[in-house]
């Protein structure tokens, strides 16, 4: 009886997660009109293939642009913060100075003051440096997350330091255990944050929106609200763009989740 609950539970858990795509799909292949029709039907009678050349080709939103943009900039991003944070987070836990629990509060502290407070000064600053509708003005501002630097610290706080002290007593600096010793030895941590991280800004839409004033250098989520604010908005063209949108990081999470439960466990938020 526990097995059947237990099996019933799931495969309706599964069919709620699902739901969802399957209404993207079905919308995004269908035509307007089956869309607002008021009679329902499970799958549209005639598959509509062409709406993905109409929405790669459409001259409102440069979709495929989007999609390279949001690409490009979740590397970019991603790369970057694994640099800036993990060295952060690794001088917190292993380098000792006078004001390294000061400093860690300190940025603990930059998690409790909302996102949105911060954006008009930063704002400010990036269009005062000339990066409005640029790489630079949507990827900068997010290499440093206080978030990822307390992971990496926690982490690392755990690392052995027997590894180390291997390194050092092969001649290496603290810069050369790091890059060769640490670095090597926390692959699946460092991809945990990545995978984390690459979601984050796929999905990013406020910044992204105010930075990106030019289509040319609108990301994925930028494109979909031009969809959805155009002054003829094709609903089925907009159910078909969520799709492919999401389509890549579905992906992502279904191949690399086991390194988000990793991250966790390792950073020593799950607990004993």
């Amino acid at each position: 009886m526990r097995a059947f609950l237990r099996w019933t539970a799931l495969i309706v858990a599964a069919v709620l997660f699902l739901l969802p795509f399957y209404l993207l799909v079905r919308n995004g292949l269908a035509s307007r009109a089956e869309i607002t029709a008021p009679q329902w039907t499970f799958f549209p009678s005639t598959v509509h293939w062409e709406n993905f050349s109409r929405l790669f080709s459409s001259d409102d939103v440069p979709f495929a642009r989007s999609l390279l943009n949001s690409s490009v900039v979740a590397a970019l991003q991603t790369v970057g913060l694994l640099v800036v944070c993990s060295l952060a987070g690794y001088g917190l836990a292993r380098i000792p100075y006078r004001h390294s629990r000061i400093v860690f509060y300190a940025v603990l502290a930059t998690l409790m003051i909302p996102t949105s407070v911060t954006f008009v000064p930063s704002f400010v600053v990036v269009s005062s440096l000339g990066w409005l509708s640029d790489f630079r003005g949507l990827v900068i501002p997010g290499l440093f997350s206080a978030f990822s630097v307390f992971l990496f610290r926690q982490y690392f706080l755990d690392f052995p330091r027997e590894l180390e002290e291997a390194g050092r007593v092969d001649g290496l600096t603290r810069w050369g255990v790091f890059w060769r010793v640490v670095v090597p030895n926390s692959k699946g941590f460092f991809a945990a944050i990545a995978v984390i991280t690459v979601i984050g800004s796929w999905n990013a839409f406020l910044w992204p929106l105010i930075i990106a004033q030019s289509p040319d250098s609108w990301t994925v989520q930028v494109a979909l609200s031009g969809l959805l604010t155009a002054q003829n908005p094709q609903l089925n063209l907009l159910f078909l763009a969520a799709a492919v949108s999401i389509l890549p990081i579905v992906l992502l999470f279904a191949f690399l989740q086991r390194y988000l439960v990793r991250g966790v466990t390792e950073s020593g938020l799950g607990g004993s």
